[in-house]
């Protein structure tokens, strides 16, 4: 299986670099790691009640990666995010929220993802033999101009009532309208904790002074791993976040508290960027999902090398949509298989 995976990455040398990394900053004896027996050892002791920590066994026990610690779940709610045309005109069949459904349980994933619209319109159906996830807010893009504003779209208990186990959510720390986000979605993880849910949210940053010329700085290691401790601080149970792909942003766009010593706990490793990301999840208490990114003519290599650099880092999974949903289904299914195959390789250690 590693030959495939060095295969995949395309380049020898650079797939040897990132099998070889050896985390020196954060040492991976300091966090909490994903294993068989993450909810008894992570979990129990938290303020999670039974309800939540069997909804929460049950997505780990579900799967290709069932009983491994880590995730493989599909996330589909570019529909609204993207809009529907945008999001599926390379693969019209994902209009009918069936064959997402069915794209996720082929590809025995943990879990599936969408809205409330494409969950409700399946769920007799497929509530039983997969775990669902429920999406509460979203963008709107028909505004005009675009406000990218996240607002509540249903309810826990809608999710509930379908058969979700689990409720996800976004904010966009950082934006205009991200203190009403935080106080929303804060409220409802709190309830859908009382009815035995457990939370996923993306903690995404959203503010135009974030780019800088060519610097992108929405992809911070500092700025991305503060909003994971946000999101923990609002008890997130499983965090998504992107790959970050550069540093010092609070430094270098001169806002917010900062100290040189923060910039010592990481590197520019990819790996010891991610390490530096999971280390703001509450050490690893809060599971690190990383984003898959958008579709395009190397996806394969980049998901391959992602769920890499993922894992390697201490995290619990690669959350990939339009890379599995933007072509053909069979395609969609084997990527999905070959980032799970990087979670199922023991030679794909914790650096």
């Amino acid at each position: 299986m590693i030959k495939d995976i060095i295969k995949a990455v395309g380049d020898d040398k650079k797939a040897n670099e990132l099998l070889s990394h050896k985390c020196e900053k954060i040492e991976k004896e300091d966090l909490y790691l994903p294993g068989n027996n993450f909810v008894d050892a992570v979990h129990k002791d938290s303020d999670r009640s039974a309800p939540v920590l069997r909804s929460l066994q049950t997505l780990f026990d579900s799967g290709k990666l069932g009983g491994t610690g880590y995730l493989s779940i599909l996330p589909v709610d570019q529909g609204v995010e993207y809009a529907a045309g945008n999001a599926f005109a390379k693969n019209p069949i994902y209009f009918d929220p069936e064959n997402i459904v069915k794209l996720a349980v082929e590809a025995q994933c943990s879990a599936v993802v969408s809205t409330l619209g494409v969950m409700g319109a399946v769920s007799r159906k497929y509530a039983h033999k997969i775990p669902f996830i429920v999406k509460l807010n979203h963008n709107e893009l028909l505004s005009h101009p675009n406000t990218y504003d996240q607002r509540v779209y249903a309810s826990v208990d809608q999710a509930r009532d379908m058969g979700a186990i689990g409720v996800a959510a976004t904010i966009y720390y950082g934006s205009e309208n991200s203190n009403r986000q935080i106080e929303e979605v804060s409220q409802l993880f709190e309830y859908a904790h009382s009815k035995g849910m457990f939370t996923v949210l993306w903690t995404y940053l959203r503010n135009p002074e974030f780019v800088k010329g060519d610097k992108d700085y929405h992809l911070a290691t500092d700025l991305t791993g503060q909003a994971n401790y946000l999101g923990a601080t609002i008890q997130a149970d499983l965090i998504k976040q992107k790959l970050p792909t550069i540093n010092r942003g609070f430094a270098d766009l001169g806002y917010g508290p900062h100290s040189e010593d923060m910039y010592e706990l990481t590197t520019d490793n990819p790996i010891d960027m991610v390490r530096y990301q999971l280390l703001n999840c509450y050490s690893g208490r809060v599971g690190l999902l990383n984003s898959g990114g958008g579709s395009g003519s190397d996806d394969l290599r980049q998901a391959v090398t992602s769920a890499i650099i993922n894992k390697r880092a201490g995290g619990m999974g690669i959350i990939s949509g339009r890379k599995a949903f933007q072509k053909p289904f069979k395609d969609g299914v084997e990527l999905l298989e070959r980032i799970q195959d990087v979670y199922l390789c023991e030679d794909v250690t914790i650096a």
